[in-house]
C-alpha cells in the first residue's frame, strides 16, 4: 500500500478511530495501513495525519 493509499484507508475509518491510529503511530506502534510502508514513510503517514485532523480542532472529541 502506498503512502498515499494508506492515508486515504485511514481516514476513511472516521474521525475518532483515525485519533486512536495517531496515538498508535506517535507510540511506535504500528496500524494494518502501515505494514508495508518504511520507518520514513510511517513517519510521513503520521505527520500527514495529525495535519488533516488539525483542520477539524475541537468538531470532533476522541472519546
Amino acid at each position: 500500500m502506498s503512502l498515499d493509499a494508506a492515508i486515504e484507508a485511514i481516514c476513511q475509518k472516521g474521525c475518532r478511530q483515525v485519533h486512536r491510529d495517531i496515538e498508535r503511530l506517535a507510540g511506535g506502534e504500528t496500524v494494518p495501513e502501515a505494514k508495508r510502508l518504511d520507518a520514513r514513510q510511517r513517519e510521513q503517514l503520521l505527520a500527514e495525519l495529525q495535519a488533516i485532523m488539525a483542520v477539524y480542532g475541537e468538531r470532533c472529541s476522541v472519546g
